[in-house]
């Protein structure tokens, strides 16, 4: 099957450029497609998922994608989606950034023997002669056009502005377009839906200057069922880093998709079968609960490997009871059908607290503020008294109830805040 057509039925193209001229085009062997990262983080989270997978796919169907690092137009600040100026950063931190993405990407594409190759726009904006650019290609922007675009619309209408350094950015992105078609002869280039201005910048770029068709694709912006911007949760984003959001906490997320976003997540963030997905769509119930946890742990192994989604699945399994899938239910897909084959669950958060510490007694609404399930001691007291604390499944009275070793079950205390947030605190000597 053709890419674009895979890409399609999966749902991830909004719009997209030269329609029938595209799919003719990737209908042919190895070809090149970008889309730029920003760095302004030293990981990604999972609105940026749906970019990432879509390379992932065009490496599958054998063509080559190219992971663009935005060093250089990081350190300008792209204005798209954005209501007020981006902070500057350094170039050091732009380019140690930059190498921590590389990694994580690095699990979602194969960097290989060149089957995919990560850029650093930053080795050919840096040199860039101020004046030799203005004159090569400033002269094919139009200001008039640029100011209608909807990235730079939103900004002119707050009461910031748009600052001339950010209106500078479309052209660096357009000479981007241009430098990787000249380099790689990468003719596609992949975005948000913000930034359809800055793609279709880059296309009449390399149209004026080489003279050849380039294309363009954008991905909808991901939202739940309910509204909300996808990864978005009361502690904030969901990290594709280990060390920000932990696996265990990452496929927890997936357990608790909407059930009427569980087929579209499988068929965005997974790489099952669509003819499996589709079957999704007629569950219910508790079939479709199992389906959410086909969905957790193929997202987590994409993103952590299979081993920590094994472990996240059977620490959820231990802590919920939720049953295993049958074969039945998205065949394909690579979790457990035995309970065997699960490894103990070691993924849930943890801390440690010593004995004698425990032994004299500490507060509830302390513990579950510093095992950090409340942000304060304020929120800690709200939780308990509106009856969301729990320990060991007991839910706690009393925001000062005393909590001691008497409660101590093999050696741990389970707390839970809420339905579904659990921290084990082990008590050693």
């Amino acid at each position: 099957m053709n890419v674009i057509d895979t890409l399609t039925n999966r749902g991830f193209i909004e719009d997209k450029t030269h329609e029938e001229e595209l799919h003719d085009y990737f209908s042919g062997d190895c070809r090149t497609c970008y889309i730029g990262f920003d760095p302004t983080a030293s990981s990604l989270h999972i609105g940026s998922l749906v970019p990432i997978m879509s390379l992932a796919h065009m490496q599958r169907h054998g063509h080559c994608p190219i992971a663009l690092v935005g060093g250089g137009t990081g350190l300008v600040g792209d204005p798209s989606g954005k209501t007020e100026m981006r902070k500057f950063l350094t170039l050091e931190t732009v380019n140690d950034n930059a190498k921590a993405l590389k990694k994580q990407l690095g699990r979602f594409i194969g960097f290989a023997d060149n089957k995919a190759i990560m850029v650093n726009n930053a080795d050919w904006l840096v040199p860039l002669g101020y004046i030799e650019f203005l004159r090569d290609y400033g002269r094919f922007f139009s200001v008039n056009r640029m100011i209608k675009a909807e990235s730079y619309k939103m900004r002119l209408e707050t009461e910031e502005g748009l600052s001339f350094i950010e209106f500078n950015y479309m052209l660096l992105q357009a000479y981007d377009f241009m430098t990787l078609y000249d380099r790689h002869d990468c003719r596609l280039q992949m975005g948000g839906s913000d930034q359809w201005g800055n793609i279709v910048a880059g296309i009449d770029l390399v149209r004026r200057t080489r003279q050849e068709t380039v294309f363009g694709i954008t991905f909808p912006l991901i939202t739940t069922s309910a509204g909300i911007k996808m990864g978005k949760t009361h502690k904030g984003a969901v990290w594709l880093d280990a060390k920000r959001t932990s696996p265990y906490e990452y496929y927890q997320y997936w357990i608790n998709t909407d059930d009427r976003d569980v087929a579209r997540f499988l068929a965005l963030f997974t790489f099952l079968p669509m003819g499996e997905i589709r079957e999704v769509e007629k569950l219910q119930d508790a079939e479709l609960n199992m389906a959410k946890s086909v969905l957790a742990f193929e997202a987590t192994k994409i993103a952590h490997g299979e081993e920590e989604a094994k472990i996240a699945f059977q620490s959820a399994r231990e802590m919920f009871g939720a049953s295993v899938p049958p074969q039945s239910i998205l065949s394909s897909s690579a979790i457990p059908r035995d309970t065997a084959e699960t490894g103990e669950g070691k993924s849930v958060p943890s801390s440690i607290l010593k004995k004698a510490d425990i032994q004299k007694g500490i507060a509830a609404f302390k513990l579950f503020h510093s095992v950090g399930l409340a942000p304060s001691s304020s929120a800690a007291r709200r939780l308990i008294e509106q009856g969301g604390a729990y320990i060991n499944g007991k839910r706690v009275d009393k925001f000062d109830q005393m909590i001691t070793d008497g409660e101590v079950k093999d050696g741990e205390l389970m707390l839970r805040a809420g339905k579904k947030r659990y921290h084990a605190v082990r008590v050693k000597d």
